[in-house]
């Protein structure tokens, strides 16, 4: 009896499907149709204007931090951006100008948004603050100082926000572990007059935290 041969199986070829020519971004505004404003900047501070990246239709400017608080001022008196829609920080975990804290702004009346961003190096976290030029900046640069401790010199009360004062990490910066540092942040009790619970995951360090009534009890007396 003749030995089978195995059976060629047949390549069905899918071609690839054809590459689209690019075309204007579908989700572009025209709130960021800002070239005028970013001309308007390179007039008026030259070589500060370090760079400029459109993406999606958005314009960000980059500028170096010494001269963040100039341009913003400019922005506001003389450009009309006198809303600080937001203020926050960026990780990029470089070895080089590692952070960046960027500035979103809003023109009301034209209804136009710029975004403005400044490099920050790790040696040197410290950025001008622009509460003299923004008031609303004061809880962002809090933020972002807790968060990713980015200083913001000239801010007349530095506090962090969400961690406690004593608390050494900054749980934004990317080398920050997602589970957290065990024991580094004591919790409240689960119940009035509990323990301190001082692992904030103890399962997956391990160990299993006592439920609630398994707690020690206090004399309240």
């Amino acid at each position: 009896m003749a030995k089978k041969q195995p059976e060629t199986l047949e390549f069905h070829f899918r071609p690839a499907p054809p590459v689209l020519e690019a075309g204007p971004n579908p989700h572009a505004k025209s709130t960021t149709e800002v070239d005028d404003t970013v001309q308007a900047l390179r007039t008026a501070f030259g070589d500060a204007v370090l760079d400029v990246v459109e993406y999606a239709g958005e314009r960000t400017v980059f500028v170096p931090k010494s001269r963040i608080v100039d341009v913003c001022a400019h922005l506001k008196t003389e450009l009309g951006y006198t809303y600080l829609a937001d203020l926050g920080g960026v990780d990029r975990f470089t070895e080089e100008d590692r952070y960046e804290v960027m500035y979103n702004l809003v023109n009301m009346d034209a209804g136009k948004r710029i975004r403005l961003k400044c490099r920050v190096d790790e040696d040197d976290l410290v950025v001008p603050s622009i509460t003299s030029v923004h008031k609303s900046a004061d809880w962002n640069e809090r933020e972002c100082w807790d968060m990713f401790g980015i200083r913001f010199e000239g801010h007349g009360d530095l506090r962090r926000m969400f961690m406690p004062e004593d608390f050494e990490y900054f749980p934004l910066r990317k080398e920050f572990p997602l589970l957290g540092v065990p024991g580094s942040l004591p919790l409240p009790p689960q119940t009035p007059t509990g323990d301190q619970v001082l692992d904030p995951y103890p399962r997956a360090h391990g160990s299993i935290p006592p439920k609630s009534y398994e707690e020690a009890q206090r004399d309240v007396n």
